[in-house]
């Protein structure tokens, strides 16, 4: 087995990692509510200046790029860092994938501003978003004093890895809806809540109308995944793992709150933005609590090069 050496430093560039992309995503929630997308008509220059006149449509936008771009200067950091230092290939392989994610998530966005934001595009742009965080989460977790010092099983860990990977498939579910409901502009398609047009399944005839309902039963969908994985962390008894759930369920009653104010305020931008945000922090939460139980169903027998299979 692979055991490695903790590296404080690099676990906390890792962490900041993945606090700032949690942050990018909210950025670019912020450029779909303002709609503010096309701000900037060039790529990879904006306006062709490095930083052009921070006005209007253009702050959000451009805004978006420099966080983007500091995020990505982070990760090849971090990936030439853990190359170098680290001796598990997995988590080398791990840093690798990072890198290659937030490449092709740059890409994906400049294909966006080039192709006028084709719906395709700016649903995997936001997806990948989403899976990169999943990754940066991973290598946080995996050069962490904890991932490490590992080496005695946790008993109920074991049957908690299905439900929290259950969970974590259906906020990643949800989350894709949910993009493909903001990229098509179905946001309003129902303008009512907690019904629908006052009733309680409207007429799905509708192309918009039947990808926002979708979205909200995906929500009670996710309620229900994320309920049952945190009741069987509470029989667990153990608080590294109902700790995380706690944080899931509040932050799911929070998300239902959140998108019920976006639609009652004709998406405002502040509740549209924080949404996104919340659902990618929804995401990270039940994949940081599957990579734990993972990690404790065994102990310390557990080879890092499993996990970049488990994060591809």
């Amino acid at each position: 087995m692979e055991r490695g050496v903790f590296s404080p430093w690099r676990h906390r560039w890792a962490t900041a990692t993945a606090g700032l992309t949690l942050v990018l995503i909210f950025v670019g929630g912020l450029v779909t509510s303002t709609g503010s997308a096309l701000a900037v008509p060039d790529w990879p220059l904006s306006y062709g200046m490095l930083m052009p006149p921070m006005i209007g449509g253009i702050f959000y936008e451009h805004g978006h790029r420099m966080v983007a771009a500091t995020v990505g200067l982070l990760t090849l950091v971090l990936a030439v860092w853990t190359a170098a230092r680290e001796t598990r290939r997995g988590v080398r392989r791990l840093a690798w994938a990072a890198l290659a994610a937030v490449v092709l998530q740059g890409l994906l966005g400049g294909l966006t501003v080039l192709l006028l934001l084709p719906t395709s595009v700016s649903v995997a742009h936001a997806c990948l978003a989403q899976t990169f965080f999943c990754i940066v989460i991973a290598l946080a977790y995996v050069t962490s004093r904890e991932w490490l010092d590992a080496d005695r099983a946790a008993p109920t860990a074991g049957g908690l890895v299905p439900w929290a990977l259950g969970a974590t498939a259906v906020v990643y579910l949800q989350l894709l809806v949910g993009a493909v409901m903001r990229h098509i502009g179905a946001g309003l398609a129902i303008p009512d809540f907690p019904l629908a047009f006052g009733r309680l399944v409207p007429p799905l005839g509708n192309r918009l109308v039947a990808v926002h309902f979708a979205h909200r039963v995906g929500a009670l969908v996710v309620l229900g995944a994320v309920i049952v994985l945190f009741l069987r962390c509470r029989r667990s008894g153990d608080r590294r793992f109902t700790r995380p759930a706690t944080v899931a369920l509040v932050l799911v009653l929070v998300q239902i709150g959140l998108g019920a104010l976006t639609v009652l305020s004709s998406k405002a931008v502040v509740p549209a933005t924080a949404h996104v945000a919340t659902g990618a922090a929804i995401l990270g939460t039940c994949w940081f609590l599957a990579l734990r139980a993972w990690r404790y169903r065994a102990g310390g027998r557990l080879a890092p090069a499993a996990l970049a299979s488990v994060a591809a």
